[in-house]
């Protein structure tokens, strides 16, 4: 008999849509701000998209710790409600080390999400199709991503770049998904293990850990290369390509197409034909858009490339949370430390991408910056040949 979907995991579709189309916004004007209004460097504006995964990575494992305390519900909302006073707080800086302080604010919200988020699918979704419930996860977060990022370049044209009324609306739309969860997420239960005391499993989620590091390494390879541009694409957009704010914006609202499509796609592909595979595709991505980006810096030329990045992302949420719940279901009592673990490898990524694309690209150049990029993708598609054929990491 087919499964019938659980309510609680329509929910978390259903915020990661919100919550995402909301900061999709943020994601957006907060570059162009800090680069134009603020007068930040390159180098600046890129750890400025570093400082509050730094910090994400820094309380990952202990917010993990605490979601298995307290309950994922709670966790989940109290860091939903936290990202919505970051909204809050960016309508009234007007110096640069307060963009840094709501960035860090918004770090330690995220390090307390993510394991939640994370745990909670796997908790919820049909254990046979569990890459699938990644990929629909991925799909509806990255689409709003998109449309919200496309409804930021309208906005600042439509408000004549008030960014303080920007961020005021992206601020009213994130209370809908902290309203959502709130109000219809169900907890789940808690299987705890009946034959160990929590010391004595303590040695096997460590060991659990240490099993895992090459696909931590190789997460945290392929996401730097793609970080590397992807908060820095508006300026790319407006200051290499020469186009306009709104023209940027409605390069988002392709994304969208590609994801709706890729995101069940490769979630299906990992369930049923080869985690390994849909790993790879991200690095091809990666490679190939840098070099639209070098080659073609055009409206046309980078919405495809845009594009393709966007197939990459969909190809790689499905199969890396299919991967982390496998994981994560060998010590259930434990489920958000695991998940902290692999998102702890997968920021390491994403804390070291924007900072590194920052600081190329003001020093030698967009090309040189493009030219390491595609490197690093190379790499990391050699990486993961040798971890596919070390890795038992297939479904069954």
């Amino acid at each position: 008999m087919r499964q019938k979907t659980s309510p609680s995991l329509l929910v978390i579709l259903a915020e990661g849509f919100l919550s995402r189309l909301a900061f999709g916004i943020i994601s957006f004007a907060l570059p162009l701000f800090a680069y134009r209004k603020m007068g930040l460097s390159l180098t600046a504006t890129g750890f400025l998209f570093s400082v509050n995964l730094i910090v994400e990575q820094t309380f990952k494992p202990a917010m993990g710790w605490l979601a298995d305390r307290i309950g994922l519900k709670p966790s989940f909302t109290i860091a939903i409600g936290l990202r919505s006073v970051m909204a809050l707080l960016l309508i009234f800086a007007n110096a640069p080390w307060h963009l840094y302080a709501v960035k860090m604010l918004h770090g330690f919200s995220e390090s307390l999400r993510d394991p939640s988020v994370s745990a909670l699918i796997a908790e919820h979704a049909d254990k046979k199709k569990m890459a699938a419930a990644y990929g629909w996860y991925t799909t509806v977060k990255m689409s709003a991503g998109s449309l919200g990022k496309a409804l930021g370049g309208w906005l600042l044209w439509w408000t004549l770049d008030s960014y303080s009324n920007v961020f005021l609306i992206a601020f009213a739309m994130s209370f809908l998904p902290l309203f959502v969860v709130a109000r219809y997420l169900e907890e789940p239960p808690t299987h705890l293990p009946l034959s160990k005391t929590t010391d004595e499993a303590e040695p096997e989620a460590a060991q659990t850990g240490k099993s895992f590091l090459p696909v931590l390494i190789l997460g945290s390879l392929i996401t730097s290369t793609a970080m590397m541009m992807n908060n820095l694409f508006p300026v790319l957009a407006t200051e290499y390509a020469h186009l306009t704010a709104a023209q940027a914006g409605w390069i988002y609202t392709f994304g969208p197409l590609v994801t709706i499509v890729g995101g069940p796609l490769f979630g299906w592909l990992a369930d049923n034909v080869s985690q390994r595979l849909v790993l790879l595709v991200r690095g091809v991505a990666n490679i190939c858009s840098s070099l639209l980006f070098i080659f073609v810096p055009t409206f046309a030329g980078l919405a495809v490339g845009s594009s393709v990045d966007a197939l990459g992302k969909a190809a790689f949420r499905p199969a890396w949370g299919a991967l982390m719940a496998q994981a994560a279901s060998l010590d259930r009592a434990r489920r958000a430390r695991v998940m902290s673990y692999f998102g702890l490898g997968e920021g390491i990524g994403e804390t070291v991408g924007p900072m590194l694309g920052g600081f190329i690209w003001q020093h030698w150049g967009v090309a040189v910056m493009l030219g390491v990029r595609v490197g690093m993708a190379v790499v990391a598609e050699i990486y993961a040949v040798v971890v596919a054929r070390d890795s038992n990491a297939e479904p069954d």
